[in-house]
């Protein structure tokens, strides 16, 4: 008698070392591997710290409490509940059987997807870092692989877990992956946009025509792209609105932000002014907004003055524009804008005559 109660304590502390073993050892794996990554960044090597320390916390959980559920199911089948005695053999033969692999089983899907963020969050920032000298587009294209393939494996990785799990537990996982598949097709027949939201968004991403942070003009609505999904496109406009988009509803997409922009400026002045004196003004703002310390790095070509766009009201316009970076052609334009009518006003050329 005394004996089994030994080998109960035994077990329960055994079952409480193992967890804490277990849980030193993910601690030093994860602490050598973000060493290992040589992250130079203190802000980014705190936020990698950090998750770390929040996946460390979730298995801490998780593996005491598979230690806590193993030594009470073990309690109880000392003691017995319901004054039925448990058959210790069977018991332990069921949890060396299934209980243990479903164990692992939830554990390692856990770890595979926290593990699979970190891999797929420090990939964007090694990209991002990589080709921030050469194509800035690059940042914005890794931000929206990262979300996508966060996704796909999230889901994949739930998916094979329930079904192993359900292997564990003796139920015939075929029958329900027939049903699975015929319902899906009955709903393919019934959700057809549902499909073709889908290719199109497949296709919309394998060919990059848009990533996340771009400034886009979607079916004639512009704003930023705050997510790419596989069904829709999520824009926010210029008033702030969250502007929803299926991607097989798109008809007409721009990318205002791809490689490079064009700030483009409608200037009008008086029929009676000089107009090689008023394009020479201009030329002068150009070439010091290129030599100026904050404007130059954002612009990529001399201002290229396109000449009189049109004539009427009294007035004549002359269109100008400024190659650069992308997303900056807004405020460039502004800058151009408000030197250029500064220009004027000192020299006394009239808008209007």
């Amino acid at each position: 008698m005394h004996d089994a109660r030994f080998v109960l304590i035994g077990a329960i502390v055994l079952a409480f070392g193992l967890a804490a073993i277990a849980i030193s050892l993910v601690r030093s794996m994860l602490h050598r591997a973000i060493e290992a990554l040589e992250i130079g960044e203190r802000e980014r090597r705190e936020a990698v710290h950090a998750r770390a320390r929040q996946l460390v916390g979730a298995l801490t959980l998780v593996a005491y409490g598979v230690a806590a559920i193993a030594s009470v199911s073990l309690t109880l089948a000392r003691l017995g509940v319901g004054g039925i005695r448990w058959d210790p053999r069977v018991l332990g033969r069921w949890v060396l059987l299934h209980g243990v692999n479903a164990g692992i089983i939830f554990v390692g899907a856990y770890v595979v997807i926290r593990v699979a963020n970190l891999a797929i969050e420090h990939l964007q920032y090694k990209l991002g870092r990589r080709h921030a000298q050469a194509d800035l587009e690059w940042q914005r294209r890794a931000a929206t692989l990262s979300g996508i393939l966060t996704s796909l494996v999230t889901a994949s990785v739930i998916f094979f877990a329930i079904l192993m799990l359900l292997r564990e537990l003796s139920i015939d996982v075929v029958p329900i992956l027939t049903g699975a598949g015929i319902a899906g097709l009955a709903i393919g027949f019934g959700a057809q946009n549902l499909v073709r939201d889908v290719i199109s968004g497949f296709f919309l991403i394998l060919e990059d025509q848009v990533r996340v942070g771009d400034l886009a003009r979607i079916n004639g609505v512009g704003g930023t792209v705050e997510q790419i999904n596989l069904r829709t496109i999520v824009l926010r406009d210029v008033e702030g609105a969250v502007q929803v988009f299926p991607n097989g509803t798109i008809t007409t997409l721009a990318n205002l932000s791809k490689q490079y922009a064009y700030a483009i400026v409608d200037v009008k002045v008086a029929y009676s002014e000089n107009i090689d004196r008023v394009l020479g003004t201009i030329r002068e703002v150009g070439t010091a907004m290129e030599r100026d310390a904050t404007w130059g790095p954002v612009v990529l070509a001399p201002l290229n003055i396109l000449g009189v766009e049109s004539l009427g009201d009294g007035a004549a316009t002359i269109r100008m524009k400024f190659k650069t970076l992308p997303l900056n052609q807004g405020n460039v334009a502004n800058e151009l804008r408000r030197r250029v009518m500064a220009a004027f006003v000192g020299r006394g050329i009239k808008p209007y005559g």
